[in-house]
């Protein structure tokens, strides 16, 4: 089964995804095959007429004795009532095809819309739910080239490709039994081709299949580069950088160039090979039917035989309408090597494994008194470092604990893992006595509210972004949200107020702004255990005086994770931890560290202006 996963993909689609759309993709065929017959009968009526009312009066069972067994309807011998017999037909042929045109269309698009809808979802489902150490690999433009183009390729290989297979299909096999039903020997003489056809098309196979796959790993980079540029574009600009970026993006551009160069110089060279070959059937055909007709069946050495101007002019339309949907399934091929490539990438990313999982009976986070145990915990992104070791504290319910540190000592990793957002190598972390590997996620996340020092506001007004992940909140709390993080006075000198659109990411607020407009999202989900991560950061000082008055509230009933490098923000609480190296070297109340006159008494220090910088033994 991994085998077909991994070399099969596009069967993997159809299993997963086509089965529940089977019924369209059904009735697709069937009046793909309808149509397609249906679109054959004129070009032989008019062959029947030429030989039956234009060349001779006579019924057209005489006219055109099909082999096989097959017998025309007995039409009496009247050149007007031929006439109109003929007309009628091809009307009826042309009438009944729109219809079952219309509902081949109907059938494919529809399995087409619904699969690209789902594989569309879930992969972005799937995407969302990974673990933070895979989006910390991947680029978001990679990401996106995948939920767009990747499955937009798909799309239309499953409309366009499929829609176009059973049509030539329908058109070879259907032409096929009409020539040598007129004329065997000539339909053996325009069938020449076809194995060269074959051959040159499989070839053409083996040479496209690994270069599209290299194609859509450098298109993803080239959207990677893109968006990575366009997000930072204010670095950009402060830098004066434009010219080295745009540099970068040449040299992206470049590769992607090159790689999709390779395979149009495989694609120009074979589409004219296969017309090459198609026109050379039709040449070879045209020559020798035509020398039957012209000569009573004569012709060059062996090749004799007979055939009638009608059914000449039969043969020539088939054998055109045949030799060249031999050549279209080249283009076919093309989109379904595209198509196999993109399912490739879909699926690559869907089977990404979860380093974070729910267990099957996990159970539901049951918060009571807000206890949180961390117990000899040991974590590392990898193998090869560890970033935090043996951290191993107990914080009461609605108590505050702060986490100190230099930069990079690991106190934002502490507290991810207490989200789950990665789980633990060694120990244990438990809420209130529950491992929280053993109960939902769901529920463990809904009992928390973040702030985080890198704020993310999402496009919308600024009480949908208040409100985000608490959407049937009335407008009247939201209001009280806001002035609780003392953002109530700013928002209501917005030109819309509440209704005002924030711009991608909040570009049109600033960073003070956008930290009180995450902070009031966090005092509206009004969670059991709160965790600031740097959460005035982004403010001046008297606002961060105003916020951390309304964090005080907030947090008065609750249990209170901080993190913050001024330390006068968390100097009131319940118990300090300071962490150096992924350790915790440190443990008390403000005054009791004050006194031990170790890291946190010199990091109190520094930032009070009393020392000027850390010893060298910190």
């Amino acid at each position: 089964d991994q085998r077909d996963r991994v070399e099969n993909p596009m069967k993997r689609l159809f299993r997963e995804y086509g089965a529940p759309y089977k019924f369209q993709a059904i009735v697709g065929i069937i009046a793909s095959v309808f149509s397609r017959l249906l679109d054959l009968l004129p070009p032989l009526m008019l062959g029947i007429a030429i030989d039956a009312v234009f060349r001779d009066t006579v019924p057209y069972h005489e006219a055109f004795p099909l082999g096989g067994g097959l017998v025309q309807p007995y039409v009496p011998a009247s050149e007007t009532g031929q006439f109109w017999f003929t007309i009628a037909i091809i009307a009826g042929a042309f009438g009944l095809g729109a219809a079952f045109h219309w509902v081949r269309n109907w059938g494919f698009n529809s399995f087409a819309q619904n699969i690209q809808h789902d594989v569309r979802t879930d992969t972005y489902d799937k995407m969302q739910r990974l673990n933070m150490d895979f989006f910390a690999d991947k680029q978001t433009g990679e990401m996106m080239s995948i939920l767009s183009n990747d499955v937009n390729r798909l799309e239309r290989f499953l409309n366009n490709g499929m829609n176009s297979l059973f049509r030539l299909l329908v058109m070879v096999v259907g032409i096929g039994v009409l020539l040598f039903a007129i004329n065997w020997q000539l339909a053996l003489i325009a069938m020449v081709p076809v194995p060269l056809i074959m051959l040159f098309t499989y070839i053409f196979i083996r040479l496209i299949q690994p270069k599209y796959a290299d194609v859509r790993s450098t298109v993803g980079k080239v959207n990677s580069r893109l968006e990575n540029n366009l997000g930072g574009i204010k670095v950009i600009k402060s830098s004066t950088t434009e010219e080295y970026e745009s540099d970068r993006v040449e040299d992206v551009s470049q590769k992607y160039f090159d790689t999709n160069w390779e395979a149009i110089r495989i694609r120009i060279g074979f589409f004219p090979g296969l017309r090459l070959l198609a026109g050379f059937g039709f040449a070879l055909t045209f020559i020798v039917g035509g020398l039957w007709v012209l000569q009573d069946g004569g012709g060059p050495g062996p090749l004799t035989g007979e055939l009638s101007e009608g059914m000449f002019v039969v043969f020539i339309l088939y054998t055109q309408r045949f030799v060249w949907p031999m050549a279209q399934f080249g283009q076919i091929i093309n989109m379904y090597q595209r198509a196999r490539a993109s399912s490739a990438r879909i699926f690559g990313l869907m089977d990404e494994p979860h380093r974070v999982s729910e267990a099957d009976d996990a159970d539901e986070l049951v918060v009571s008194e807000g206890e949180v145990e961390y117990d000899n915990v040991t974590f590392g992104y990898d193998e090869e470092e560890t970033i935090i070791e043996e951290i191993d504290f107990t914080v009461d319910g609605g108590e505050t604990v702060a986490l100190v540190g230099p930069t990079g000592a690991g106190k934002s990793t502490v507290l991810r893992l207490l989200m789950r957002m990665y789980d633990v190598d060694e120990g244990a972390i438990r809420v209130d006595g529950q491992d929280i590997r053993g109960v939902t996620l769901r529920s463990l996340r809904q009992a928390m509210g973040y702030v985080s020092q890198d704020t993310f506001l999402f496009y919308g007004t600024v009480e949908e972004n208040i409100a985000y992940g608490n959407f049937d909140a009335s407008h009247e709390a939201v209001v009280e949200a806001a002035k609780m993080a003392e953002a109530h006075a700013f928002i209501e000198n917005l030109p819309d107020g509440y209704d005002t659109e924030v711009g991608e990411r909040g570009v049109k607020l600033s960073g003070g702004q956008r930290q009180r407009l995450s902070i009031a999202r966090a005092i509206l989900h009004d969670p059991e255990i709160l965790i600031l991560d740097e959460a005035t950061s982004d403010v001046d000082t008297e606002t961060e005086m105003l916020i951390q008055r309304s964090l005080d509230r907030l947090t008065e009933d609750r249990t209170t994770f901080a993190i913050a490098h001024r330390l006068s923000t968390i100097k009131d609480a319940d118990m300090i931890l300071v962490l150096e190296d992924g350790r915790i070297v440190e443990r008390g109340a403000h005054e009791e560290l004050l006194d031990n006159d170790g890291l946190y008494a010199h990091l109190w220090g520094v930032q009070a202006g009393e020392i000027d910088q850390l010893p060298q033994e910190f």
